[in-house]
């Protein structure tokens, strides 16, 4: 695996953002075509508009599901980023960082991780602003 860089950080997991999404999305534009060409067969409306509802169920399942991990590890990355600022500093993170800039400043080396930290809160940089920022890149290979 080649060397995590602000360039190639951000990861794509083929058979969801290539395969799944585009399958559950085009089944759902399917399904309505198929319900809109129903609408004057009586035999064929009510099997066409559970297809619907199923596609809509499929296409909210995707999308909780994924919000729901990433969320979670939002929460983990939350816990560990205080933890190793604790740990170089005594102190707790700034309560003015939100949780996007401490997303961002998980790649920072622990050499300028608390520098860092400390002008994200003073200046409100952004999470992109952030991770431009880091000279010494600290890779995450678990985020999906």
């Amino acid at each position: 695996m080649p060397e995590q860089n602000y360039a190639n950080h951000r990861q794509f997991v083929f058979g969801f953002h290539k395969v799944l999404f585009p399958l559950v999305f085009l089944t759902f534009i399917g399904s309505l075509v198929n319900l809109w060409r129903s609408v004057g067969d009586h035999h064929r409306l009510y099997n066409a508009a559970l297809i619907v509802a199923l596609s809509i169920i499929a296409l909210m399942l995707l999308f909780y599901c994924r919000t729901f991990a990433l969320k979670a590890q939002d929460r983990a990355i939350r816990a560990e980023e205080n933890l190793r600022h604790f740990a170089l500093t005594g102190k707790l993170l700034d309560a003015r960082l939100n949780i996007r800039q401490i997303i961002g400043l998980r790649f920072a080396s622990d050499d300028e991780f608390p520098g860092l930290a400390l002008k994200a809160a003073a200046e409100g940089l952004r999470e992109d602003a952030i991770k431009r920022e880091v000279k010494s890149w600290r890779a995450d290979t678990y985020r999906v």
